[in-house]
This record gives C-alpha cells, structure tokens and sequence, in this order.
C-alpha cells in the first residue's frame, strides 16, 4: 500500500500484525507509517447509509455504494448515491496519488447540471454533500506534511494505544485542509486510526470516533464511524457512516474509476 500516505477516513482498514515490535520505541513518525502500511485490501465494495444530524436532532439519511481500489501505488475510489430523490445518481470519483508531488483529483457529478465537475484544491475545506467530512477527508494525508509528536499513551475502549498529535509544517496544507492540528488515537495492537480530533481554523473541532470495527481475513473494517462538529461543548452537526454487504479483494472493473461511469450511474 502507499509508503507515505495516512488514509484517516473512507475505507480505512488495518492488518493485525503477526511480528513482535518493541512498541513502546517507536517515535511518532514510525507509528503514523505503521498506521500507512496497514493492509486494507486490494479492492473494497459495499453499501454505505449516511446519516445528517443537525443541531436540533433533525435527521436525513443518504443511501450510497462505495468502491474502492489500489492502483499501483495509488488508490482510485467512487461513490454513488442510490437515495433519497434529491441526491439520487450523484456520484463521487477520487483518485488518491502516492507521489506527493501531485495533487489528488477529485470530481462529482451533478446529475441536476448533467455535468462533472472537479473539485479544486482551494475547495477542498469544504463539506462533502451537506455531511461533517469534508473533500479533504475524503483523501490520504502525505506524512511529509506533517510533523508528529507522541503527547501520552492511553486506552480505547480497553485497547492500549498511543495519543499522537499531527501538525501541518506548511501553509498550503493548512489552507487547503481547514486543519491547523490533528490529534489522532492509535490502537497498539493493530496500528488503526480508532478516534481523532482535527482543529479547524473557524476554532471548531470535528470528533472522528470509528464506533465499530470487526477484522475480516486479517484486515480491519469498518461497521459504523462518526464524525461531529462542536463549537466549545455545543454539537452544531454530526454525521453517522454504517457500512453493510461488505466484499473485499472480489474483482472490480476499471471502468468504474473514471468520469464516464460516474455521469451513467449505477
């Protein structure tokens, strides 16, 4: 998989590591590309329900089918909406390149428009389809961006793990992410993104929390993930993801992976 790219959110999967490791001596930077060089399959494919929760508990659901696969060194995904009527046949195409020197592109198609349209950098901040995860997370992080810093070891839900804090060392990144800082809760035993607080500029914060993984074949998949926006203690928004009808490592055409097929659907 990618040797120097951090995949926080869609998708996200880890390998149950079968070799001994002197844990307690890795530095900040060793463990985040533990975390990269997980094992999350070759191909993903399932059904996604989205969940919107506003500030007065007022509930939407969206109904979506995810792909995902690794291309050499890069990673291609798509996303489309089955439901409700006012999203249905919208679609989402990323492709996630290793190289650190090209920008990732990312494209939706607005069916309303009859149109593709590329989502440019300066956009990235923003929200991705009314939800608390933005463009920029729907993207890998380059670890070179970055600079790390162990701030204590803990535990999640009885897993022993380490509080890692991640912070742009460049402006383009902050700009283009909305993040000024990401603290980042790493289990120990197998090197997963289990809980994450990013800083916003606005002084927001946006809580990730994967609230239910299980391992399938000796990788680590995610059932259900949340991400909140609060302003203080006050939650302004919260979106839920439940993934279902997971297949992993079957056969996904090319095909699926290009703005043609987003512009006919499924």
């Amino acid at each position: 998989m990618k040797a120097k790219k951090i995949l926080f959110l869609l998708g996200v999967g880890a390998s149950l590591l079968t070799t001994t490791l002197q844990a307690e001596s890795l530095t900040a930077r060793a463990i985040m590309e533990k975390v990269d060089a997980r094992d999350d399959g070759q191909t993903l494919e399932q059904d996604m329900m989205m969940l919107l929760i506003d500030k007065n508990g007022a509930e939407r659901t969206r109904d979506l089918k995810t792909y995902s696969k690794d291309k050499g060194e890069d990673e291609q995904k798509t996303m489309f909406f089955k439901s409700p009527a006012d999203v249905k046949n919208t679609a989402f195409l990323t492709y996630d390149y290793d190289d650190a020197s090209k920008d990732d592109d990312q494209w939706l198609y607005l069916p309303a428009l009859k149109k593709v349209k590329r989502i440019p950098s300066a956009d990235k901040s923003s929200s991705f389809m009314g939800s608390d995860f933005s463009y920029f997370d729907m993207t890998n992080r380059d670890l070179d961006d970055y600079d790390f810093k162990i701030l204590k070891e803990t535990k999640v839900r009885g897993h022993d793990a380490w509080m890692i804090e991640s912070t742009p060392n460049n402006q383009k990144v902050i700009e283009e992410s909305g993040y000024t800082k990401t603290i980042a809760i790493v289990r120990k035993d197998n090197f997963m993104v289990v809980r994450a607080i990013n800083f916003l500029t606005n002084g927001k914060k946006k809580y990730l929390d994967l609230t239910q993984i299980h391992e399938q074949n000796g990788i680590w998949l995610i059932d259900e993930m949340t991400m909140t926006t609060k302003k203080a203690k006050r939650t302004l928004h919260k979106t839920v993801l439940s993934f279902s009808n997971v297949s992993l490592n079957g056969e996904i055409d090319d095909s699926v992976f290009t703005t043609r097929r987003i512009e006919k659907g499924l």
